[in-house]
């Protein structure tokens, strides 16, 4: 949810909008189960889910309401519910903070609205919140719980110790899985996202790529990009492009004769040679004995070529490969043919598409339900590229729109194969094809280039893109 958000954001329909119509949707439910001039007291905490409420008080005229915010007021996370809670101030509504939780008096109402927590926030309750419930669930009011009850899992619905037990479940836009199984009535209130901000890709799709402040080497994934023979750019654009997105450490296995000049690309690269002047069956059983043993996330095909006997080794290691992998490039072909238990994410772009057995259209936007078909199918991921990419599983299907013309230029594909891994190291696959192909062509639009774009100059821009540039 705090990803459709932030993509509605990006899409003109601003957090402050949502959080009004999400307060009016309290509001409306507060006057469905009580009386005119009834005592309704709100309990809220210091993120958005408290911004509701504070929204919802302005709403509730013709009841006697008491708003208790659980901290100071410097405390309030967002500026959005602060504007709120000022609004509340400056209008002179019984509003005040509760800066310790036993003094906390709920003041004998007809209704508490439970606003502490949102869907973010799971496991046991902390205080200032744990005694807060403790108080909510001894009242013999109705209890009106914002999206979730406080302690409950929005995703499982395993509620921790001494969790709200609400009556009434306000929740936005769609019904959490976790509340399914609650004792209580919930329903799910319209509050204008529009279906874009999950239909196409945004910037809250990158929410989840900030890198854990106490990782340790490898947490963040180890890629090993097979590629090379015939080319040399490809699979270096590849694995450059998957460190630039977070992973930990890049190999890439080629053959000796193009080693030197893929290890002269980057002093960032692992290069690893065999012996061959191609990929081949030889080479096979080392290559998934190494992939497994270190559980990297593979990107398969930049480079590689056509011969009969690399695309038959091609076939050999993904048959007998069980881990995660990017099929890109000449490797795509034989992936409908091949009986694997590897999870896939294919990047083929229209034509490949058509060659796997997908839907041949030159607008692959007009074709979303047939590659999603084709994906179901198939039983893998296919992020499919174009001026629109088409991501689905057979399931969900996503539209990627950001890019720009110049990226027609050679390579970024590759760089697009790189990223995929390194999300994929972290990240579902479904997610992992939706924030590659968004992170490939923001950065795009940031450099601004037109015809003089090189896949080269994405490299240097991804880490920005990364870090929030994208939202200028």
């Amino acid at each position: 949810m705090a990803a459709v958000d932030a993509n509605a954001a990006a899409l003109g329909v601003p957090r402050k909008q949502l959080m009004e119509s999400s307060g009016n949707a309290v509001a409306r439910a507060v006057r469905d189960v009580a009386e005119p001039g009834a005592r309704v007291t709100i309990v809220a905490g210091r993120g958005n889910n408290g911004g509701d409420a504070f929204v919802a008080a302005r709403f509730l005229e013709a009841f006697e309401v008491r708003v208790r915010l659980l901290g100071r007021t410097e405390a309030i996370s967002t500026g959005i519910a602060r504007e709120n809670w000022n609004a509340l101030q400056q209008s002179e509504y019984d509003a005040t903070e509760v800066r310790d939780s036993r003094a906390l008096d709920l003041d004998d109402p007809d209704v508490v609205i439970d606003a502490m927590l949102g869907t973010g926030v799971t496991g046991a309750l902390r205080e200032p919140e744990a005694t807060a419930a403790e108080a909510i669930n001894t009242t013999d009011a109705t209890v009106v719980a914002v999206d979730v009850p406080s302690g409950v899992d929005a995703d499982t619905g395993e509620a921790a110790s001494g969790a709200v037990d609400a009556d009434h479940v306000v929740t936005f836009h769609d019904e959490k899985p976790g509340l399914a199984d609650l004792d209580a009535e919930v329903r799910v209130a319209d509050i204008g996202i529009p279906a874009a901000a999950e239909r196409f890709v945004g910037p809250g799709d990158l929410r989840t790529t900030a890198r854990d402040p106490h990782a340790a080497k490898g947490d963040s994934g180890r890629v090993l990009v097979i590629g090379g023979g015939p080319y040399t750019g490809a699979p270096a654009l590849a694995a450059e492009a998957s460190l630039r997105a977070g992973a930990d450490l890049a190999f890439v296995s080629v053959p000796q004769k193009v080693f030197e000049p893929i290890a002269g690309y980057a002093k960032d690269l692992i290069v690893q040679p065999y012996d061959a002047d191609r990929l081949s069956p030889d080479q096979v059983g080392s290559l998934v004995e190494t992939a497994t043993d270190h559980d990297d996330v593979v990107v398969l095909g930049p480079g590689l070529g056509t011969a009969d006997e690399t695309l038959e080794a091609v076939e050999q290691f993904l048959e007998k490969f069980d881990g995660r992998a990017v099929v890109d490039a000449d490797a795509l072909s034989v992936v409908p043919e091949i009986d694997t238990d590897a999870t896939l994410v294919c990047t083929p772009n229209r034509h490949e598409l058509a060659e796997m057995g997908g839907p041949d259209v030159d607008d692959l936007r007009s074709a979303t339900d047939e590659i999603a078909s084709f994906a179901g199918d198939l039983g893998h991921v296919v992020l499919a590229k174009a001026k629109d990419d088409v991501v689905s599983d057979g399931e969900t299907t996503r539209i990627c729109r950001a890019g720009t013309p110049g990226m027609t230029v050679g390579g970024t594909g590759d760089v697009l194969a790189g990223l995929t891994a390194a999300f994929l190291a972290t990240h579902a696959p479904l997610n992992a094809a939706c924030m590659a192909p968004y992170v490939n062509g923001r950065t795009a639009e940031r450099l601004a280039r037109g015809d003089g774009l090189l896949a080269s100059d994405l490299l240097d821009g991804v880490s920005g893109t990364l870090r929030g540039e994208y939202d200028d």
